[in-house]
């Protein structure tokens, strides 16, 4: 296996502008000698950051970007140990703090520009700087959720965060999915607390230097940061500082780390804009661009955790790839109901679901499945995760979605890598290419798997409970089985003992024609906008 059998070119990218990739002396479009971690769910990510970040000290520099931020959600459940006690407390002992944040739509809208306001005005009083950032699409985000820590003098502690975490409320969740007290209300069938399913990598290594380029092409854009009238008033209303700062020189990246078998290649979505952005003129669609490609090779199983997996264009990649190898399968793990439930936002929400569905089933048929997750209690977990494994050899996470607006209208960061540690457990070779199954993304499909089915940790030398699920079929098959026994304990009134796992069988919603002609316009326009230029919508590329 050679990395451009499963990863872009720099050609492939499309994007000759960013210096993501010429940044390499040798001229790859990835760096080797990484390690990537899972952190699974909110806990474990802000149990690592906190502690990374308190060991942080004068002159060390801390870099992050947000989609939504909330001061006071906790990182520990200690005093002192919010989101804004520890980034203010980071910058007031001399640590160099820099972040972006979207400013995001107003507050009656039901986002959150008073929260995220709010974030940027305590760093800054604490002697950081955090832009809120609105040079976006109409419509769009900065989705993109990394953080990165660079030690001058110490690059062994160099470290980068990216997924799909934001530091904000209803993330601080665990695998018993009990909840974020401090919880950010969705739709009621999620209950008071909602049940948070989340993903985000720490990546050591010269990756983090390409992260951290990630971070300097948004922050030296010399545009305006917001693009309208109302926009660049509030900023005077709220005296907002609207001019970055120059950050320090970018150090050298951290030499390889002492057995990293990973090789990592950074995916972004940007879309095109009238005035577009210096390092991506006529936007950037890499992650499109990286699943199309991987997925060209899928043979055995490609297992995706996804918060929407909407939008018949992008989801026509994972279609052809079903209907074109017969022995591929592909499980699914999406939210059981959309976190907006109101009657416009409801259907709208539905209707791009059911459209992928009907592909996906009439390309795969039996072999394609679909699943949602509850806890022990009964109560539906919302799946945010951003995560695909495809034949244990390619595994992607990230910020971005399975939807046409995080493919191509929206700000995204993810992570793909290649490990070039050959898993031993059988099936060694499950895509029969001659790849080999790998053990990072095996080991994070398996840990992923083994949560939805309530089986102890896999265990890469044998052993674990989690490692039947190696073979493609025999995960298909535990799929199936442990969501219909929790489906029929359910269906019979939940008498007797419940069934292990948490999987619940995804029942494709129906819509009325009145209603799927009122939301079609909507779920186009306002759901799943698309960001290409106007000559790629035209010829449905990416």
């Amino acid at each position: 296996m050679e990395p451009e059998d499963w990863l872009l070119t720099p050609a492939e990218r499309g994007n000759p502008a960013t210096l993501i990739d010429a940044r390499h002396a040798d001229g790859a479009a990835w760096s080797c000698g990484n390690l990537v971690r899972p952190l699974v769910h909110g806990r474990s990510y802000f149990a690592e950051l906190i502690g990374a970040v308190r060991r942080q000290r004068r002159g060390d520099l801390l870099l992050f970007t947000d989609w939504r931020g909330d001061p006071d959600e906790p990182l520990e459940r200690e005093p002192g140990g919010s989101v804004g006690e520890v980034l203010c407390a980071a910058a007031s002992r001399g640590v160099v703090v820099k972040g972006l944040v979207w400013r995001s739509h107003l507050d009656r809208l039901q986002f959150s520009e008073r929260e995220n306001r709010h974030l940027g005005a305590e760093i800054e009083e604490a002697g950081g700087e955090c832009l809120l950032d609105m040079r976006v699409r109409p419509g769009g985000s900065h989705h993109q959720k990394f953080v990165v820590l660079r030690h001058p003098g110490r690059p062994e502690l160099d470290v980068a965060y990216v997924g799909g975490i934001d530091l904000c409320h209803s993330r601080h969740d665990d695998d018993g999915h009990a909840g974020d007290p401090n919880a950010q209300p969705i739709a009621p069938a999620y209950g008071p607390r909602p049940p948070w399913h989340d993903l985000q990598v720490a990546v050591r290594g010269p990756a983090v230097g390409d992260v951290e380029a990630v971070f300097r092409e948004r922050w030296q854009d010399p545009s305006p940061l917001s693009r309208s009238l109302p926009g660049r008033a509030r900023q005077l209303i709220h005296r907002q500082d609207t001019v970055a700062d120059p950050l320090p020189e970018q150090a050298p990246d951290p030499a390889p780390v002492p057995d990293g078998t990973h090789t990592v290649q950074l995916l972004r979505t940007y879309p095109a804009m009238r005035h577009g952005y210096p390092f991506a003129p006529q936007g950037e669609r890499s992650i499109a661009r990286g699943y199309r490609k991987a997925l060209a090779r899928a043979r055995s199983l490609v297992y995706l955790e996804d918060q929407y997996l909407w939008s018949a264009p992008v989801v026509a990649s994972f279609a052809e790839a079903l209907a074109g190898q017969p022995q591929l399968r592909m499980i699914a793990v999406v939210p059981l109901h959309p976190d907006q439930d109101g009657r416009v936002a409801g259907p709208m929400n539905l209707l791009g679901r059911i459209e992928a569905l009907r592909q996906l089933r009439a390309a795969g048929g039996e072999r394609f499945a679909v699943y949602g997750v509850e806890n022990h209690a009964g109560t539906p977990v919302y799946v945010h995760a951003k995560a695909c494994v495809i034949d244990d050899v390619w595994a992607t996470v990230g910020s971005d979605n399975v939807n046409r607006r995080s493919w191509t209208h929206d700000s995204e960061l993810c992570c793909a890598v290649l490990d070039s540690a050959a898993d031993p457990r059988a099936p060694l070779d499950p895509g029969g290419l001659g790849d080999r199954a790998r053990v990072y993304p095996r080991e994070l499909r398996l840990t992923l798997s083994a949560e939805h089915l309530d089986l102890g940790p896999a265990a890469p030398d044998g052993g674990g409970a989690a490692d039947a699920l190696c073979d493609p079929a025999e995960a298909f098959r535990a799929f199936a089985e442990s969501a219909a026994a929790l489906d029929a304990w359910h269906d019979a009134g939940r008498t007797g003992p419940r069934p292990p796992g948490r999987l619940r069988r995804y029942r494709a919603p129906v819509l009325s024609r009145g209603a799927t002609l009122l939301s079609t316009p909507l779920q186009r326009l306002i759901a799943d906008p698309d960001g290409r230029p106007r000559a790629m919508r035209r010829a449905d590329t990416f």
